[in-house]
């Protein structure tokens, strides 16, 4: 049995998780994100209780039970709370703003960098170089910001570049002169 898949997630109040055949759909406060279960996999509600449930050992379906719980539980985390990435921009005259519904990045190139912000997240930037990504879909919030990083990731000698808050950059010695 999967260590991730039999762990029973709690639904807080306020969330309604509703299936119709492999389709589920979790309703929150900050909105609705809906699922398809893969063949095999089940899921039971009893009470404010979620578990999800295989049809038999087999392999595929071993690696796709503690996939489709962590999913699920994501879900239904995002619809209550919400999911939020922090990126820092570091270097002289990096920048970033929010024009419209793109995002706007000037990160020492010979051009700026317009990026589009997809449906369901916000992105707010505040002293032109700290960005907030916000959502309900974890997964759509981590690329987002995984995107944006990738702009310009941060480097071991000066550390400039885009770097999420609190990563631990490891930086590098520059050049000795020698003997």
């Amino acid at each position: 049995m999967s260590r991730v898949g039999k762990k029973v997630i709690s639904i807080p109040s306020g969330v309604t998780v509703s299936t119709k055949d492999q389709l589920v759909t979790v309703k929150g406060s900050k909105g609705e994100l809906s699922w398809t279960l893969p063949e095999g996999i089940s899921i039971s509600v009893e009470g404010a209780e979620l578990s999800v449930k295989r049809a038999d050992d087999s392999r595929r379906l071993r690696a796709l039970h503690g996939t489709n719980r962590s999913l699920l539980s994501n879900m239904v985390e995002g619809v209550s709370k919400g999911f939020v990435k922090e990126l820092e921009i570091v270097g002289v005259g990096f920048k970033a703003a929010v024009k419209g519904k793109q995002l706007d990045l000037a990160l020492g190139k010979s051009h700026p960098i317009l990026h589009p912000i997809p449906t369901g997240i916000t992105v707010t930037v505040a002293d032109n170089t700290k960005i907030k990504v916000e959502g309900i879909d974890k997964q759509v919030v981590g690329q987002f910001a995984a995107e944006v990083r990738g702009y310009y990731p941060p480097e071991p000698y000066k550390g400039k570049g885009v770097h999420y808050v609190g990563e631990h950059i490891r930086r590098k010695e520059g050049k000795s002169v020698g003997k």
